[in-house]
This record gives C-alpha cells, structure tokens and sequence, in this order.
C-alpha cells in the first residue's frame, strides 16, 4: 500500500497591522481660522471688524479645541457646523463694523442667511451619517446662540436695546443652571421649541435688511415666542424635578433614581464650562 501523499503547509498570511487614524482635528480646526481670516480680508469690515474677527478666530479655536479633545476628527455634520462658525465669525466682524460706522448690511444678511441655510444641513447629515452625539447637538446650538447674539446686536442699533433679550436670554439661561442645576436635565422633544428658535434668526436678519416696514414690530412678536417657549420649558423642568423629588422620597431610593437617570435634576454635581444645559 502506498503512503498518502501530506501536503505541505501553507505559511500563515500576516496582515499589516490597522493603522491608526491620524490625529486630524488640529488641523481641521487650522484650517478653518484660515478660511476665517481670508473672508475677514473679503469682507473688509474695517478696522473694529478687522479686531473682533480675528479674536472670534482665536477664541473659536481654543474653545472647541477643548470641547472635542477627546476625538481624533471631527464628524460630517461637525464640518458642516464649523463652516456655520466661519459665517458667524464674519457676520461679528461686520456688526463691529457697523457699530464704528464701517461695513455695508448685505453682505452681513447674506452671511447669516448662509448660516441659517446650513442649520438644517448639518442635522440630517449627522442622522444620514449615523454620527449623531451630545457634543455635535451642542456644538450646533451654541453656534446658533452665537448667531442669534451678533444679530441682535445689530438690530438693536435701530430698534433699540430690548432687542438684546433674544440674543441674551439663551446665555441667562445657561447662567441660571449654574444656581439651578435642575435646569440641566433633558428636555423632552419638541417641534414648537425648534420652530421658534427658528423664527428668532429669521425675524432677526428680515429686521437687519431693512426689508420690512416695521422691524421692531417684527423682532417684538419673535421675542414673544422666545419668552413663552423658554417660559413654558422652565415650568416643565420644575414639575419634573417635583415629580422626581416625590417619587425618590416614596420609595426610599433616592440614590438609585439618580444613578438611573445618569445625571440628577436635583443637581447632585457642580456644572462646568462645557456642561450640556437643556437648550
């Protein structure tokens, strides 16, 4: 009888260990107060504009170097947001420009019209992408905030200084849930609150381009909105802490609660600079 016949064996294939990915952000990041200072020196906002811009630039970039120091990169939707930081970086520098008498009001309304646009980009890139984060949310809505600040300031140049409450009223907010960590808790969903926000930056830059016939009456109505939808999710946070307070103490398990949600609305812990608010 005759041996079969062994086969040697293959050699075991090593594939190349996975690479890791480079560390992109900084120069994400550098890329972007590059862009910012090239459309300062397209707008020419004068001399005022030409210092706000260049510290919005900085500030920008120090601000979310700290807020994304844990990540490699930034997602999709963050580029999309941060060409919305550039936009609103170049409508601040054209409002500085306004207030010392420099700058012309179109190209501060196509600024922020861009910016606005790109609101409802970013969003549903993040959803499409699968990248949807806290961090990305807040990222978009602080940049919002910022926007809706610089526009007000520069309608308050002519309907006067109430206007300032729009841009205000979301930082007032953040300030009081520093004394009222409750006001941190999670909101829930709501179409009504997206809508006025909306509505803020609207009637904001309609009233900036001098479009209408009476402005103030315009940003009046939107601040209206602003104060019963910040109004009515104060009172909703408040009946929830309630709620929380009076079931933790029924059940004898006020710790577990907490433990559950993650995070008290009771304010178990002191806020910090980038802590996530409600709005």
């Amino acid at each position: 009888m005759t041996r079969p016949m062994t086969l040697p064996r293959p050699a075991p294939v090593r594939l190349p260990a996975p690479r890791r990915p480079r560390l992109t952000r900084g120069p994400e990041l550098a890329a972007a107060v590059a862009v910012q200072l090239a459309l300062l020196a397209l707008l020419r906002p004068g001399h005022a504009g030409l210092a706000v811009g260049v510290g919005y630039a900085l500030a920008s970039w120090a601000l979310l170097t700290a807020a994304f120091r844990r990540r490699r990169a930034l997602g999709p939707a963050d580029h999309v947001t941060l060409a919305r930081v550039v936009l609103t970086g170049g409508a601040a520098a054209l409002v500085a420009g306004h207030l010392t008498g420099d700058g012309r009001v179109w190209p501060l309304v196509a600024a922020a019209s861009a910016a606005l646009l790109l609101d409802g980009v970013d969003g549903k890139v993040a959803r499409r992408t699968g990248t949807v984060s806290r961090l990305g949310a807040r990222f978009d809505m602080e940049t919002d905030a910022v926007l809706v600040m610089v526009l007000s300031v520069e309608v308050a140049r002519s309907a006067g200084l109430w206007v300032l409450a729009i841009g205000a009223m979301r930082y007032a907010f953040g300030a009081a849930a520093w004394a009222a960590p409750w006001l941190r808790a999670d909101l829930r969903p709501s179409v009504a609150r997206k809508a006025v926000a909306v509505v803020q930056g609207v009637a904001l830059v309609v009233a900036a381009s001098g479009l209408v016939p009476h402005p103030g009456a315009l940003v009046a109505a939107a601040l209206a909105l602003l104060v019963w939808s910040f109004g009515r999710d104060v009172v909703w946070l408040a009946r929830r802490r309630h709620t929380d307070r009076r079931g933790a103490h029924g059940t004898g398990e006020a710790e577990g609660a907490q433990g559950i949600r993650g995070r008290g609305t009771d304010g178990a812990r002191s806020a910090r600079l980038l802590d996530p608010v409600a709005r």
